[in-house]
């Protein structure tokens, strides 16, 4: 988390020493080498997301922060929905931990929804996120694997979100939703490993470390065919493959 934070902070700074056109030409090279190192050091993706990618997806604001609400809404209620669905699987703190990502997606739905309606933006009745519908269809219901894949598809949203968070705080004009994004990175950095850490606790090293590599491939393929629109999980053409 340091190298992007020292990075967009050193941007800003840099913004206001030099002003007009230097400012553009540092939002467009500084930003994208934060992000790529930030990606490269914190996140194992198998993709990455241009930032042409967040300037595209801004330019609806309000559409995509109704996203983003649904997603945080989902998330609580999946953190909750698992810490009750396996008891005679549960692990040391598995409750406590369950609650705690439940509290922070519930703060974090709040605090989206405050944005939305600071733009004239309302929630609408339903929802839809086929980037999290297809993930879900990997895991092996009714089989040993069935826990470790619901955990491997929740690491996997929130490594996915982590990402696409430092990507908008990058390409963000307006400074409260670079602030806010900046700062919703370090917490789902936070998710993404909790709930890869538990994964790691139901089986060998061996099999998890297989069943890992076999789902981020998955993501990158779900990732790549998602249409593109003003969505958290929505698809780009100028996806990097690593």
């Amino acid at each position: 988390m340091r190298t992007f934070c020292s990075a967009f902070e050193a941007k800003r700074e840099t913004a206001k020493i030099v002003g007009g056109h230097r400012r553009q030409y540092f939002t467009v090279l500084r930003y994208p080498e934060a992000v790529t190192r930030a990606v490269e050091t914190e996140l194992p993706l198998l993709s990455k997301t241009p930032l042409s990618w967040g300037k595209s997806v801004l330019a609806d604001p309000v559409a995509l922060l109704i996203d983003h609400a649904f997603l945080e809404k989902k998330a609580a209620n999946n953190a909750m929905d698992l810490m009750t669905r396996w008891p005679d699987d549960w692990l040391p703190g598995w409750v406590e931990t369950m609650t705690s990502v439940a509290r922070d997606e519930a703060a974090h739905l709040a605090q989206v929804t405050r944005l939305l309606i600071r733009r004239g933006g309302r929630l609408e009745r339903t929802h839809k996120n086929p980037y999290a519908n297809e993930l879900r269809k990997l895991v092996r219901l009714g089989t040993p694997g069935d826990l470790p894949d619901r955990l491997f598809v929740s690491a996997l949203i929130e490594l996915r979100s982590c990402e696409r968070f430092a990507v908008l705080a990058a390409a963000a004009e307006d400074e409260e939703l670079a602030a806010f994004y900046k700062a919703l990175y370090s917490s789902e950095l936070g998710h993404y490993k909790v709930f890869l850490r538990l994964a790691y606790k139901l089986g060998s090293k061996e099999l998890i470390d297989a069943r890992w590599q076999q789902m981020l491939e998955s993501e990158a393929r779900i990732l790549a065919e998602q249409a593109p629109g003003p969505r958290i999980h929505s698809g780009s053409h100028e996806l990097i493959f690593q």
